[in-house]
């Protein structure tokens, strides 16, 4: 696929301006809801493209030939199960409320330095406008790395899901504060149905009823507050005490230390998912091996 479709490589390359002076400009309101808006014209744009019913086909037909050739193996959750505690790394190029935090980005070279250190799984931001991430981004990574990659966007529709698995994604995140119960059953049971596995994302109490309701077996609680982006550890520990066995739990947001990966390893959690600290990093390997290993030290 090509990044004309996907990756809109060229079109959102001056968005890059509104983060040379720090933070973005959210133009005040709700950051989620501005987020989110965008990212529903994103899916009539990119539909005008290349139909629903053309992408749902292609996702379809490389799922059944992977069904085909033995089956679903669900690599990201196989991943997170088959460690002590689960490095999720990100390539991110901004963001809003931290503006430019990389300003030569090569996120397939950052990916390499993340697996080469030990990283469980490489999250990938495809979000351009407030992210300055993009499609090509994580098919490049895809290509690049044998970890399972996590596509991280603000996912509003099927369009987003079949997409997903083209660019070869092993899981999506979906972020429950924007979805309805029956909405996320639907988006889980799609992903499930593509081979995909969803992370879903919750910050509150409610959130986490209406994720666990809608059958999801992976559950990223986020410390970061999407509407304000404060960020309070606190979250993970009193959420993870609602998740029930048999449902993995991901920490997401404000890991910046080594005590921090102890402290939401001990309220229960798998793995964590790890962007600004590792992408603000001076040598990515040496932060995230140092991440791992106290956390190996602990455990020893």
């Amino acid at each position: 696929m090509s990044a004309d479709i996907f990756g809109h490589s060229g079109r959102y390359a001056a968005s890059g301006d509104i983060f040379r002076q720090g933070k973005c400009n959210a133009g005040g309101g709700d950051i989620l809801e501005r987020i989110a808006a965008r990212a529903a014209r994103r899916a009539e744009e990119k539909q005008a493209r290349l139909p629903l019913a053309e992408i749902a086909r292609r996702a379809e037909e490389l799922a059944e030939a992977q069904r085909q050739g033995g089956g679903f193996a669900f690599p990201f959750e196989a991943a997170i199960l088959s460690s002590d505690f689960a490095f999720i790394c990100e390539c991110k190029r901004a963001s809003p409320s931290k503006g430019l935090l990389v300003h030569d980005y090569n996120p397939v070279a950052i990916a390499l330095d993340y697996e080469a250190a030990g990283a469980s799984c490489i999250s990938v931001l495809t979000e351009p406008d407030f992210f300055l991430g993009s499609g090509e981004h994580l098919r490049q990574v895809s290509r690049a790395v044998s970890l399972p990659c996590l596509r991280k966007d603000f996912v509003t529709s099927d369009y987003f899901i079949y997409e997903a698995k083209l660019l070869g994604a092993s899981a999506v995140l979906l972020i429950a504060a924007l979805l309805g119960e029956s909405e996320l059953a639907h988006l889980i049971g799609l992903c499930h149905s593509l081979g995909l596995s969803a992370l879903v994302e919750v910050h509150s109490e409610h959130e986490l009823e209406a994720t666990l309701a809608a059958g999801a077996r992976l559950v990223g609680i986020n410390s970061r507050n999407l509407r304000d982006f404060s960020v309070d550890l606190g979250v993970v520990e009193r959420l993870a005490a609602l998740v029930p066995p048999g449902v993995l739990l991901i920490a997401e947001s404000g890991i910046k230390t080594a005590g921090d990966v102890a402290r939401v390893r001990r309220a229960g959690a798998r793995g964590a998912l790890i962007g600004e600290t590792l992408m603000r990093a001076s040598d990515r390997r040496v932060m995230l091996a140092y991440l791992r290993e106290d956390f190996c030290s602990e455990t020893s």
